[in-house]
């Protein structure tokens, strides 16, 4: 019985444990943006590696899911990634629309008025993000949309 109550612990543990990156110690995985218009895939953590192709979209949303020294390893919203260097990345928080025509309302409320409706594709800085609604800015509008119409922001996460 004793064995029974440790391994139904043990089993708890990962969820409440969140893994940390072994370079920075932040959390893995997490979200980041591209810093510049354009960053070099590698396959591997160094220059050494070849480039298997190039991101082109300034602050395109990013998560990182390893590091190894100045590098982390990311992927897009398609899961496709490698190894990018630390320096072309940023902490801003970035968000890609998954929907065409996705409203952004001018209050986190379905009934408020429609500031603008944005195009699937479209990169929007992140404000805040509460438990179903984000706040966005994207070419200079602001507005509220639910959080499962963008990528860039994990389902549980809140950002103040």
């Amino acid at each position: 019985m004793g064995a029974q109550s440790a391994h139904a612990q043990s089993a708890e543990q990962p969820e409440v444990q969140q893994e940390r990156g072994t370079v920075t110690n932040l959390p893995i995985p997490r979200f980041v943006s591209l810093k510049g218009k354009e960053g070099n895939v590698r396959r591997g953590p160094s220059l050494r590696h070849r480039i298997d192709w190039v991101f082109k979209q300034r602050g395109m949303p990013l998560r990182v899911i390893g590091e190894f020294e100045h590098w982390r390893q990311v992927q897009d919203r398609d899961g496709v990634g490698g190894w990018v260097h630390y320096s072309l990345l940023s902490g801003v928080r970035t968000a890609i629309v998954d929907n065409d025509l996705t409203p952004l309302y001018s209050r986190a409320d379905p009934e408020s008025q429609i500031n603008a409706y944005l195009e699937a594709g479209v990169v929007a800085r992140i404000e805040n993000c509460g438990p179903v609604w984000c706040r966005l800015k994207a070419d200079g509008i602001r507005g509220w949309t639910i959080k499962d119409t963008i990528w860039g922001v994990g389902a549980d996460e809140e950002i103040k």
